[in-house]
């Protein structure tokens, strides 16, 4: 890409929680963008978003037509993804999507830019490029500064996750069971939904038949593609907690060679994308994650129980950060180097 190059973009989801986060990054970060569709659903159409100081009218994403632009940032789900995603390719488009459609695709690249930003290369195959889930993002943001100095054997993770991951209705959900119990009434829920107000639930999608969730499965098959390595054995228990926006993660890995808490500070300090908090503090969801950009770092310890075991505590907005932003970033990699 040249200085003055500059691209039309397509956002199909552009009403919902992260294609209004992927609009406003794109101002932000200012890409090269000379026009902007935000696309939606029929029942969303005609509704205004704001880009560049100009509202735009959201269109319909079904009649749009998809030879106008060379980018579509999908941030709509997976079976909008399946649906669409093909019609953009084949009017000469490339696709970023944010949802679970084309993950495990061996012939779609998933992107982390801090870790595995030359993967991008790879679209030409079905011009696709997939950004994995939400806390495996944020996960190898953490752990990449690890890897590249001592290597991991192992990770065990527990994560604490956000409503708004659920979607809008989960949001809603939240926030209206909250209310019910603070004014003294019972909350009810149709099996198999449990109430998320003031409680932990410890299963987040449909159970395999080993045990695991969807979402704990995710993390393992996402991470061992990213990092290109089906030789580190991950742990997973994910966990979903009555908060909005934000999720958190317990971390506890197995590095190759030792390294102390001192040093992985240090190289945590360092490494892009990362805020790495002083000793004595710890990120929150509320406190430094929602809103910002960056994966929030703190509690770095040597594990007690394991030689060569490190203990870290990793937060990150879910929305923006666990899927708005790195597709933004995809996006600025393919522009700058591929097209």
């Amino acid at each position: 890409m040249d200085d003055t190059q500059t691209f039309d973009i397509a956002v199909v989801g552009a009403t919902g929680a992260v294609g209004e986060v992927i609009i406003s990054l794109l101002e932000e970060r200012n890409f090269p963008s000379s026009r902007l569709y935000p696309l939606a659903s029929d029942r969303s159409v005609g509704n205004k978003v704001l880009f560049c100081g100009k509202y735009l009218s959201v269109g319909d994403t079904a009649s749009f037509d998809f030879s106008q632009v060379q980018i579509v940032l999908l941030a709509a789900g997976a079976e909008v993804a399946a649906q669409y995603a093909p019609l953009a390719v084949e009017a000469g488009c490339v696709v970023i999507d944010s949802s679970a459609c084309f993950r495990a695709d061996d012939d779609v690249p998933l992107v982390v830019p801090e870790v595995n930003a030359s993967a991008v290369g790879y679209f030409s195959d079905r011009r696709i490029i997939a950004s994995p889930n939400a806390v495996t993002i944020p996960m190898l943001v953490a752990l990449k500064p690890i890897i590249d100095a001592v290597g991991i054997k192992r990770i065990n993770v527990a994560t604490y996750q956000a409503v708004s991951g659920g979607g809008q209705a989960a949001v809603r959900a939240l926030a209206g069971q909250t209310v019910s119990l603070l004014n003294m009434r019972a909350v009810e829920t149709a099996p198999p939904d449990k109430q998320i107000a003031f409680n932990v639930l410890a299963q987040i999608g449909g159970v395999l038949d080993n045990g695991y969730t969807c979402e704990e499965m995710e993390m393992v098959w996402e991470s061992q593609k990213v990092l290109d390595d089906d030789t580190i054995v991950i742990n997973p228990t994910a966990v979903r907690v009555p908060v909005f926006f934000g999720n958190s993660l317990a971390l506890h890995i197995e590095t190759k060679r030792k390294i102390t808490a001192k040093q992985a500070h240090e190289r945590l300090k360092q490494a892009a994308g990362v805020e790495m908090l002083d000793e004595a503090e710890y990120p929150s969801a509320v406190g430094e994650a929602s809103g910002d950009d960056a994966v929030f770092v703190g509690r770095v310890r040597e594990d007690i129980s394991h030689p060569q075991g490190l203990d870290m505590w990793v937060v990150a907005d879910n929305v923006r950060k666990g899927a708005a932003l790195n597709s933004v970033q995809i996006a600025e990699i393919l522009v700058k180097d591929y097209l």
